[in-house]
């Protein structure tokens, strides 16, 4: 049985390895299971061939609830660890498949075997690897060890099917807004009201990135924990698990759980996403609010409404009085009652950054923060950097500070007079703040 020029020729003794292993890690914890069952008899077969000088090591190489599909096993690597530095002559196991299922993992095996002139003997296939007849039957047998793990696979993979077209729960990621209970999907009332509300804001906005900025500053996770992305919300809006479906290879099937989204939203989202990138954010864009809508008086104390004008390709903005719209005479009194947009926006902002840069609202900003939350050093900064932080802002949340921060804007023939909220400008910068430390952190 022993390979010629072995390193236990010299010694008259073989140091004999046992190598066990159990795909299923059931019942692994009773007090006799089938590592055992495997060790006990290949014992007995070390003991029958001890007038060989066969004598078994102290080491146990034992992998319960591990595939023998895989090399990758905490005992075998350590039985191969041992082999290589030449403290094991015999390596005996129940059956051939107990080391490995697969024909070219097991060739690389043996050749490891060979390589330190180590025996590899089956208990219950009686042949060893030194003789040629011995490699025929192994190779035999490893084919058929292979061929029935491939057809065990294709058994599972026709039973994840055909459980998936009844609609079944067949495990893996849980979306948000599910629950797993006793293995099927049961709606989590509070995650599925999160799931409602994202499909119904990005109908509404019909920009993911512009809605994953908004979600990130409100601090929107997912299942795991992490802060939502615009990747994460593509995911999502696509999952039709959301509409009461089981999905195999991109078909789906009615499933046993309870949709979220109806029939209609989804309908409406996936009109959206079926637009162009392009289009849907310049769609964006041309929904996105006026500025200064319903902050813009003239000195009459008349309102001044959004209005616009196309010419060829161009469309041109405008504030437009209402006394001009409700066809009211007006004096001659110098108040403009038409104003270019761009050019009345323009100078809020302009009077906002020089306003946020003064001490008196530095100071009154410092101290409306949380300081363990937000440094006074990076509250400074980002005060003395509005104007970028502005620039880097979409349109739907320029026009959500605008409101935040103004409480007033008086067209005079003068100019314009700005009446900031200098009260609430803390927490426009801790808003503006917020997600770009959650994402220097992530």
């Amino acid at each position: 049985m022993r390979h010629e020029g072995s390193r236990s020729e010299t010694r008259g003794r073989l140091r004999c390895a046992i190598y066990t292993r159990k795909s299923s890690e059931e019942g692994l914890e009773q007090e006799f299971n089938s590592l055992h069952a495997q060790r006990e008899a290949c014992e007995s077969y070390i003991a029958s061939q001890k007038s060989e000088g066969w004598a078994l090591v102290r080491d146990q190489y034992d992998d319960g609830g591990i595939s023998g599909g895989t090399l990758e096993r905490p005992g075998l690597k350590q039985l191969l660890a041992d082999i290589e530095d030449g403290l094991i002559d015999v390596v005996v196991v129940y059956k051939i498949d107990r080391l490995s299922r697969s024909l070219m993992d097991f060739s690389k095996l043996v050749e490891v075997f060979d390589r330190n002139g180590v025996t590899f003997v089956s208990v219950t296939q009686s042949f060893n690897t030194t003789t040629s007849m011995g490699r025929l039957t192994l190779n035999i047998l490893l084919s058929f060890a292979q061929f029935e793990r491939e057809v065990t696979a294709e058994r599972i993979r026709d039973k994840v099917k055909a459980s998936r077209m009844k609609g079944m729960w067949m495990g893996g990621y849980v979306p948000l807004g599910y629950d797993v209970v006793d293995r099927k999907l049961v709606v989590n009332q509070e995650e599925a009201a999160k799931v409602r509300k994202l499909f119904e804001r990005f109908v509404a906005i019909g920009s993911a990135t512009i809605l994953a900025r908004e979600l990130r500053r409100d601090g929107m996770r997912t299942k795991q924990g992490t802060l939502i992305d615009k990747g994460y919300i593509y995911r999502l809006l696509n999952n039709r698990v959301y509409r009461g479906e089981a999905v195999h290879k991109g078909t789906a099937y009615p499933g046993e759980h309870e949709a979220i989204i109806e029939a209609r939203l989804w309908d409406q989202v996936h009109n959206i996403l079926g637009e162009s990138p392009r289009k849907r954010a310049n769609n964006s864009r041309t929904q996105t609010p006026a500025l200064l809508k319903g902050l813009l008086f003239n000195a009459t104390g008349a309102a001044m409404t959004p209005s616009s004008t196309k010419k060829g390709t161009r469309r041109y903005r405008y504030y437009v009085s209402m006394d001009i719209l409700k066809s009211r005479d007006t004096p001659e009194d110098g108040i403009p009652r038409r104003l270019p947009a761009d050019t009345a926006e323009a100078a809020v902002i302009t009077e906002i950054c020089r306003i946020l840069r003064t001490p008196n609202t530095t100071a009154q900003v410092i101290a409306g923060l949380d300081r363990e939350d937000i440094p006074e050093a990076e509250a400074i900064a980002a005060l003395q950097q509005f104007p970028q932080l502005w620039e880097q802002l979409f349109p739907a949340e320029q026009a959500r500070i605008i409101q935040l921060l103004v409480r007033r804007v008086t067209v005079s023939a003068e100019g314009l007079v700005i009446d900031l909220r200098t009260d609430g400008m803390a927490g426009v910068m801790r808003d503006l703040m917020t997600p770009r430390r959650l994402e220097a952190a992530e």
